[in-house]
């Protein structure tokens, strides 16, 4: 990976040759043109299929038709609106690869618990990927989450079955229910694994970032079953849809003595507010400390809007007060892994590089030509932000006004 690091100018972009009047013309008609058709190929596919069709079914039509992610996040949303499609994403899918490969390694199957009720569209999606068993656990008082209800249940399942590997993700939830099944079943919990394994010895090898990410903590569990961990969002891909055989679904008997519970639900108050979604974002523009006020968020709030991209933040702005906590990124925010992560005025201490340095292409803008983020950066800027940003922006929009021809 080159490191690059533009000190003698804050603003340093690399153009290719204008494109001559006619071969613009040309392209922007080609593109209209395979637009409108896939537009209506796509549209035409969705009619034909059930109503009840999830996400996971939108997504692998979308990507035979070609249709790029922006296009599917924006029709789901629509059909979402409608009501024509239950575009919630079920977390256990993105367990599914690593699940397989441990499975496989240890010539086991591959099992899945689901609770809840009114699960049958959450059991079809879940069945479309390369699982042997889907456990279902259906009851009215498991509609809500609760965590006392929940750990009972999950224990008794657990007890039943004896996993020998038990996985879940490390969401809220993940993490508020597994450490009370662990406690119950007398065995060990590896938190925020970031790498799973197959030893020579069969043991699960568990990874995870230790001491602020200074370190990666190998962890095993040789005495005590199941071997458990919570797994962090998106650190492995989602598996590709099965294209034969299917899963054996078993609908488990539902014993109401476990649902008994010391809380109760009383109102559900929706939090209305800027909608974020930074684990499933491409392209994340955050800003740190060196914003210097939150008014000043207004310029990443632009370049994200022209690139598409979602808006992040450091710790510090966060406790600043200037962002709301979900725009987060790093060890007690969010982990992120997109293919462009742009840092406006953060400096690059540990906890947040524990959430983005995985990304696949880092740029950093800072005015200190020290700071440790561009120990990490794939490209850099030494610069003043509120200088460097505004002309990013700028010459992007410049860009798309006469775009340069593509090469096939």
């Amino acid at each position: 990976m080159s490191r690059s690091v533009a000190r003698k100018s804050p603003v340093a972009v690399a153009l290719k040759p204008r494109p001559s009047a006619q071969q613009v013309e040309n392209l922007r008609r080609s593109r209209r043109d395979r637009a409108l058709e896939t537009a209506q190929d796509y549209v035409e596919a969705i009619a034909d299929l059930s109503l009840s069709m999830g996400e996971a079914r939108v997504v692998d039509l979308a990507r035979r038709l070609g249709v790029t992610h922006v296009t599917v996040n924006r029709t789901l949303a629509r059909l979402q609106q409608a009501g024509y499609v239950n575009t919630q994403p079920y977390r256990a899918i993105f367990l599914t690869t690593i699940g397989r490969k441990l499975a496989d390694d240890r010539k086991s199957e591959l099992a899945v618990v689901i609770l809840g009720d009114k699960l049958d569209d959450a059991v079809a999606q879940l069945a479309m990927y390369p699982v042997d068993k889907i456990y279902v656990y259906e009851a009215p008082e498991l509609a809500d989450y609760d965590a006392e209800r929940y750990c009972r249940v999950l224990t008794d399942v657990t007890r039943e079955y004896k996993p020998e590997i038990f996985l879940a993700g490390a969401t809220t939830t993940g993490r508020s229910f597994m450490s009370g099944v662990a406690i119950n079943l007398y065995t060990g919990l590896t938190a925020d694994c970031t790498g799973l394994e197959i030893g020579e010895d069969g043991l699960l090898r568990q990874t995870r970032p230790a001491y602020g990410g200074n370190i990666m903590a190998t962890i095993l569990c040789p005495y005590t079953r199941p071997q458990m961990a919570t797994v962090r969002h998106k650190v492995f891909p989602t598996s590709c849809i099965r294209a034969e055989g299917k899963a054996n679904v078993i609908d488990l008997s539902p014993k109401p003595a476990l649902f008994s519970s010391r809380s109760k639900i009383l109102d559900f108050v929706e939090h209305v507010g800027e909608k974020v979604n930074l684990v499933d974002a491409d392209i994340i523009v955050s800003g740190g400390r060196g914003l210097g006020c939150p008014e000043n968020f207004s310029v990443i709030r632009e370049l994200a809007d022209e690139l598409g991209a979602a808006v992040g933040s450091s710790r510090a702005a966060v406790d600043a007060g200037w962002i709301p906590y979900a725009h987060q990124v790093g060890q007690t925010g969010k982990t992120v892994c997109p293919k462009i992560y742009i840092a406006c005025g953060i400096s690059g201490a540990v906890q947040h590089l524990a959430g983005m340095s995985s990304s696949d292409i880092i740029i950093a803008i800072n005015k200190d030509p020290n700071a440790p983020i561009f120990g990490f950066a794939t490209y850099g800027f030494v610069g003043d932000l509120m200088e460097v940003v505004p002309a990013l922006t700028k010459k992007i929009k410049q860009m798309r006004g006469a775009p340069a021809v593509c090469p096939v």
